[in-house]
């Protein structure tokens, strides 16, 4: 196939757009693979839209290659169905709701376990049944606050999700391990440099699950691995290693100390160090009390949690968001303080939070036996050596502090680095909460009803464009891997002449009935113009149709490396074929 360029529906861009500030959406916009539509909303343009389905296209290949069918839901959903699993209300502002002219409830389909879930349902009845997996690729929608950096984070987004239903946890195990091998086939074709980590199921529901993040330091996930080991985990799925508990009987007691003008931890440290009580404080010694509020989907009123973490640690509110979810969180405001004068600010301590109610939860490393200095429920004082399960008692653990680098690594081997990375596939072991909410059984062979078990595994399609345009790139444009380019070769003529633009459509003419893609320059424009395009566009493999032609010879660019050839023309189709077929 031959496409002109004289003809082709694009208009590049020299000027990065003012909204863009990631690599992939500038190159992607500048290169006219889509444009704006909305915030969060984009139209794909031919050239996008090649690259698109050609990403489809190796998925679809991998999850026909397990045994899963395609079939296609609506995007525009009932609301009955995501009532009975609650995530009508789970889902909160993400969820784009609206009302048919009768005043019926409909949603836009964020993802589809419900819709899964009860098809298997109204088709199979016998164990024979199964297993099955079912998979769609689907237009997925969900009102993000904050939709940013182009097509990696919007409103609208093409996604891959199939569902594996399996009679049971052993079968489960075997679909989750079939969809993790595609995975890894998926994303080597794509060319995308990944690690897998551990995560957390969110809303989604169920116990194991992995997440697949492409490195990028544009990336919105952190994700930690450890020097020592194989281990690699999302920071929300980190578990902070608890030291040992320690007898009680032996710490001194809790003192209370005027400690003026000390609202924060280094003015306490600062403090504590130069008042002559006989031993060195960091703030690794304080428990600092985190307060916010949780508020329910559904729910009227807010609920105050404390949290109480090491003063030498932040609350990692990725991390808080994560465990609490669907709840949502949000700081303290001044009417919170007034309504609740038990709340000293800069002086809160376990005492009047336990005292007054509030749900009181600490860090991992605040174990039985371990003292501290905290707030003494009274402006300019705190407690010394305040010892956990002697003076105080949580309500329970919660592990949202920040993650650090050199903090030792969970499984015991070595410590943790950090990096940041984006998503582009999760797999869960939903287990039976979707089976559960619609009764979804098969007749067993003794006639007994067994429950299903599911598997949920994604990939964000759309968002792979953008993933690969953020690795692979250069200064000066984007640099497809050869499996999503929307062309096989480039030919450029770089000239006006006629006899130069009659040996490009000879060669493209002769490329494209060896069974090659080819994108034409055709354009009356100059040999700047067109190699600045060709190089933004990022075809991988470059054929110059220039002054050499008068000598017999073009010229093959290796977009990604920059390495120029000089070929004869009469050999440059068998020398493509090669490049092209490796």
């Amino acid at each position: 196939m031959i496409t002109r360029m004289s003809s082709l529906f694009l208009r590049t861009l020299r000027e990065d757009p003012a909204d863009a500030e990631v690599p992939s959406h500038k190159l992607l916009v500048r290169a006219g693979y889509v444009r704006r539509v909305a915030p969060g909303g984009y139209s794909w343009l031919p050239l996008g839209l090649r690259v698109l389905r050609k990403i489809e296209r190796v998925v679809r290949e991998e999850m026909e290659a397990i045994g899963a069918q395609e079939i296609h839901f609506p995007a525009l959903l009932p609301r009955e169905p995501y009532e009975a699993t609650n995530r009508w209300t789970e889902y909160g502002p993400t969820l784009f709701r609206l009302k048919d002219r009768k005043g019926a409830d409909y949603l836009l389909g964020p993802t589809h376990e419900e819709l899964f879930a009860l098809t298997v349902k109204g088709e199979y009845a016998s164990y024979k049944d199964y297993p099955v997996t079912l998979y769609q690729v689907q237009t997925k929608y969900r009102d993000e606050a904050r939709p940013r950096a182009g097509i990696l984070r919007g409103r609208e987004f093409v996604m891959k999700d199939s569902y594996s239903f399996d009679l049971d946890d052993e079968g489960l195990a075997e679909s989750y391990r079939k969809h993790r091998e595609a995975y890894i086939k998926v994303f080597g074709r794509l060319g995308v440099e990944y690690v897998i980590v551990s995560a957390t199921s969110g809303a989604m529901g169920g116990s194991a699950s992995e997440e697949f993040l492409a490195v990028a330091p544009t990336g919105e996930d952190t994700f930690v691995r450890s020097t020592g080991s194989d281990y690699a985990a999302n920071v929300e799925a980190v578990v902070t290693p608890a030291p040992a508990e320690q007898p009680v009987e032996d710490k001194p007691a809790a003192q209370v100390h005027h400690t003026p003008n000390t609202p924060t931890i280094e003015s306490l440290v600062d403090f504590l160090n130069g008042a002559g009580l006989g031993r060195e404080f960091t703030a690794a010694d304080t428990l600092k009390n985190v307060l916010v509020k949780l508020t329910r989907p559904g729910a009227g009123e807010s609920e105050l949690l404390a949290i109480g973490l090491p003063g030498d640690r932040e609350v990692d509110f990725k991390r808080l968001e994560a465990a609490v979810e669907p709840a949502e969180v949000s700081m303290l405001d001044e009417a919170d303080f007034t309504r609740n004068p038990f709340l000293v600010k800069g002086y809160i301590g376990p005492g009047a939070l336990q005292a007054n109610g509030v749900r009181y939860l600490v860090d991992p490393r605040v174990v039985r036996g371990t003292a501290w200095v905290t707030g003494a429920d009274k402006a300019d004082h705190h407690v010394v050596d305040l010892v956990q399960g002697r003076d105080f008692t949580p309500d329970g653990v919660l592990d949202v502090a920040e993650v650090r680098e050199g903090d030792p690594s969970p499984d015991g081997a070595g410590v943790l680095v950090a990096a940041r990375g984006i998503e582009i596939g999760h797999i869960f072991q939903l287990g039976r909460k979707y089976a559960d909410a619609f009764g979804l059984d098969a007749l067993g062979p003794d006639g007994k009803p067994v429950r299903i078990t599911m598997g949920s595994y994604g990939i964000g399609v759309s968002r792979l464009v953008a993933v690969i345009a953020e690795q692979s790139h250069d200064d000066r444009g984007l640099i497809w891997p050869r499996n999503v380019a929307p062309a096989d070769v480039h030919v450029v003529v770089a000239g006006k002449d006629e006899t130069l633009l009659a040996g490009g459509e000879r060669l493209a003419g002769e490329l494209a009935e060896a069974g090659l893609d080819v994108l034409l320059d055709d354009r009356k424009a100059s040999p700047g113009v067109k190699f600045a395009d060709a190089e933004l566009i990022g075809v991988p493999t470059i054929l110059v149709v220039g002054r050499g032609l008068a000598n017999g010879l073009v010229e093959v660019k290796d977009r990604r490396t920059g390495e120029r050839v000089e070929v004869p023309v009469d050999d440059a189709v068998r020398h493509l074929l090669d490049v092209v077929r490796g």
